[in-house]
């Protein structure tokens, strides 16, 4: 983050931007590309992918900049744009699968580090429940919100979220009594 222009300046780097500015425009990028990309490999899985959809997030930002509100926060809305695109790829991928039996199980491999188990217990996981649990638990997406996006009511978003917080809680509890006898 460019420490010389402070957090509550970021409607006059959005108004430079607009203009063209060119270093307003960089500063917008270093201080929210972390937290995009973040969003965006949590609900894919996968790097690359979530690059391209950091890159596509802030060539949209530059397209719709004309139209954004003065002083509305800029990060809230590039992490939507961010996870829209997250959930349009896993569709065209074919990797978001409707509640409907089909599961498709990720399991993560060695000893990971905290933050390694973490991303291992998202990834074992459906990437339909990855994404809902990931937007609900940790962007604070409503389940309304999360229904409307996957065109679901709010109970499927609720019951999706339950049941995927259980199994991680189970598989945890098993990992923990394997530990335990060993």
């Amino acid at each position: 983050m460019d420490s010389a222009v402070a957090p509550e300046d970021e409607p006059a780097l959005v108004r430079k931007a607009r203009r063209g500015d060119s270093s307003a425009f960089a500063t917008l990028y270093h201080r929210h590309a972390s937290a995009v990309h973040t969003l965006a490999y949590r609900v894919t899985g996968n790097t690359a992918t979530a690059e391209d959809i950091t890159q596509d997030t802030f060539l949209r930002m530059v397209q719709f900049l004309g139209g954004f509100r003065d002083g509305e926060p800029l990060r809230p809305w590039l992490k939507r744009v961010a996870a829209n695109a997250a959930i349009d790829h896993l569709r065209r991928t074919g990797r978001l699968v409707q509640d409907d039996g089909v599961e498709t199980r990720l399991h993560a491999a060695g000893h990971p580090s905290d933050l390694a188990e973490a991303d291992g217990l998202l990834r074992r996981l459906s990437a339909t429940e990855r994404t809902v649990v990931w937007l609900h638990e940790m962007e604070g997406w409503s389940h309304e919100d999360l229904g409307r996006r996957f065109g679901h009511t709010t109970s499927w978003s609720k019951s999706l979220l339950s049941r995927a917080l259980a199994r991680l809680r189970a598989d945890l509890e098993k990992e923990e009594a394997s530990t335990h006898e060993s």
